[in-house]
C-alpha cells in the first residue's frame, strides 16, 4: 500500500558499500596492522580528507583502538553491518549499544557522542531532511535495513511537514508484543516534538507479509497514540527490496 501520508493539525491522522561491494556480497574487513601505513584510516584522513575514507574507516578512527579479542577495523565493520548504516547514526543509548553488540561501555559512548554532535549540526540552520509521504518513501529512506541479518525495530518521526526530525532503533530481534513497550516508541517522540511516527522493521527472510506478532504490536502501539495525541501513521515491513504495510495501521 502507497498511502500518501497526511499529517493534521493536532496530529490527527487521515488515514554500497563505499568500495563498490554490494549487499549480500562476502567482503574481507583488513585489521589495522594489515594495511600499509598510508591506507591506515588517520593517515588516510590527514592525507586525502574525510571524504575519500569509508564509514568503516570513520567509525574505527571514533572508536581509536580495538579490544584484545577485536581489531577496531573488525569491531567497526561489525557495528555497522549489525545495526546498518541510518540506524547507526541514531544511537543515544551507550548501555544497549554496549549490550547489542558486545563492545566497552567506552567505546560505545564515543559513538554516541559522535552521533549526537552529527544530529546537532544537522538541526542547524541550512540543515537538511528527507520528506517521507508513503511506504515507498519510507522504504528507500531505510534501505540499508533490507538486507541485515537480525531483526530490528526502527521508529521514524516526523514533523507536521512530513519531514523526518528523528529516527532509531527501538529494538533488536524478534519483535514481539511483550519486549516492544509503547513508551519506547512515544518517549522519542516526545523529547523532538513529532508530530507522528512511522514504524519499520526488517524481515531477513525477505518474506514481508506481516505476522499475528506484527498485528498485535501495532495495533497496541496504534492505541497507545491515540491516548497520547500522536499519530502513528504507518508501519512498514521491509526485506530484501520489498516492502509491505501492517493492515492494523489504516483499519484504526
Amino acid at each position: 500500500m502507497n498511502t500518501r501520508y497526511t499529517i493534521k493539525n493536532h496530529d490527527l491522522l487521515m488515514t554500497t558499500h563505499p568500495h563498490g561491494v554490494h549487499q549480500g556480497e562476502r567482503q574481507y574487513v583488513y585489521k589495522l596492522r594489515d594495511l600499509p601505513e598510508a591506507d591506515k584510516p588517520r593517515e588516510k584522513l590527514i592525507a586525502h580528507g574525510p571524504a575519500m575514507l569509508s564509514l568503516v574507516e570513520l567509525v574505527a578512527i571514533i572508536l581509536n583502538t580495538g579490544t584484545v579479542k577485536e581489531d577496531v577495523m573488525t569491531m567497526a565493520s561489525r557495528m555497522i553491518r549489525e545495526y546498518g548504516e541510518k540506524s547507526f547514526a541514531s544511537f543515544d543509548d551507550p548501555k544497549k549499544i554496549s549490550d547489542d553488540l558486545g563492545i566497552p561501555m567506552g567505546k560505545a559512548c564515543q559513538i554516541v557522542a559522535s552521533s549526537e554532535l552529527g544530529r546537532r549540526f544537522f538541526k542547524r540552520p541550512g540543515g537538511r531532511s528527507v520528506s517521507v509521504r508513503n511506504a515507498k518513501d519510507v522504504s528507500a529512506y531505510v534501505a540499508d535495513m533490507h538486507g541485515l541479518p537480525k531483526e530490528y525495530l526502527r521508529g521514524i518521526y516526523l514533523n507536521g511537514h512530513h519531514r523526518v526530525i528523528h529516527d532509531e532503533v527501538l529494538s533488536m530481534g524478534t519483535i514481539d508484543a511483550n519486549i516492544v513497550h509503547p513508551r519506547e516508541v512515544f518517549k522519542p517522540a516526545i523529547e523532538y516534538g513529532a508530530a507522528a511516527i512511522i514504524l519499520v522493521h526488517n524481515h531477513p527472510s525477505g518474506v514481508i507479509t506481516p505476522s499475528a506478532a506484527d498485528v498485535e504490536i501495532t495495533q497496541q502501539i496504534v492505541e497507545a497514540g491515540k491516548i497520547i495525541g500522536i499519530s502513528v501513521i504507518d508501519h512498514v515491513v521491509v526485506g530484501k527490496g520489498k516492502y509491505a504495510s501492517v493492515p492494523a495501521v489504516y483499519e484504526h
